[in-house]
């Protein structure tokens, strides 16, 4: 008998190494039991280590793709990731709006884990301007919300007030999201105009690649499947958490998550 599961669309950039972007996405969004789709923004040169270069997809050839997806198997989420040019941010967003996309989380790729900048500040202005209006859910880190809203965050009452502030940057909810501070890795969700604190408790590991990738993907799956935005986050937090304690020893630098932990024992050891 045949049947069919929700889709789930990743716009973002090609990772090399699999660690975060498209591969990340894909992983996350089959891992958790869903269909994956993807349109592919730029391909990038890097590992573990660092990015070695960044060649840009065609604006036109990125409106190709989406034209096809939604085409076909309309997705019931999209997750937006690295858009690295005006010219990409426009094609995305004309995409978005034309074929009425629904549930879209936006993780505004700034700065690799490696520390390698993605985006231009013409980009970031564009990215404000034309995908911000469109999204349903923005995933900013720590530095990248400090970026858009001008300010260091330093302190809870910080996250707080970058959360308002980009709040009315987007008819969206905002979650701005911890794991880059000092101590813990609470995220604050920023939504129906209040605060809402959502615990972490941080995870002792070096490999973190594609953290921001695999969180906007698993939420986008919640979306997708019907959660409310409140109940996808956490159930993306929970995910996130699972596959960073994985630990997972891939790679000379910051390795990427093990998207597969929960599947892991049904597989056996690899070992076996």
């Amino acid at each position: 008998m045949s049947y069919s599961i929700p889709s789930v669309l990743t716009v973002a950039g090609s990772d090399s190494s699999g660690g975060a972007g498209i591969q990340a996405d894909i992983k996350t969004v089959e891992s958790m039991g869903l269909y994956a789709q993807s349109v592919i923004t730029a391909l990038t040169a890097q590992n573990t280590l660092g990015v070695y270069g960044v060649f840009d997809v065609a604006p036109d050839f990125v409106c190709a793709q989406m034209d096809a997806v939604f085409g076909d198997i309309r997705p019931q989420a999209v997750k937006v990731g690295m858009v690295s040019s005006t010219d990409i941010v426009s094609a995305v967003a004309r995409g978005l709006s034309e074929h009425a996309a629904p549930n879209v989380v936006f993780d505004p790729v700034m700065v690799s884990t490696s520390g390698s900048r993605l985006i231009s500040q013409k980009a970031i202005d564009a990215l404000v301007r034309e995908l911000f209006p469109l999204a349903t859910l923005i995933t900013p880190n720590i530095p990248e919300a400090e970026v858009l809203c001008g300010m260091a965050i330093e302190t809870p009452q910080d996250m707080e007030s970058a959360a308002r502030i980009l709040y009315g940057m987007t008819p969206g909810a905002v979650l701005v999201k911890g794991g880059h501070g000092a101590i813990d890795a609470d995220d604050l969700l920023y939504l129906g105009g209040s605060c809402r604190w959502l615990k972490g408790k941080r995870v002792e590991t070096e490999n973190t690649h594609g953290t921001g990738c695999t969180l906007s993907s698993a939420i986008a799956c919640g979306l997708a499947s019907g959660k409310e935005v409140f109940e996808a986050v956490l159930q993306a937090k929970r995910y996130v958490s699972g596959a960073l304690r994985a630990d997972f020893a891939m790679g000379k630098g910051n390795g990427p998550l093990d998207h597969m932990w929960a599947h892991r024992e049904a597989f056996g050891s690899l070992e076996a």
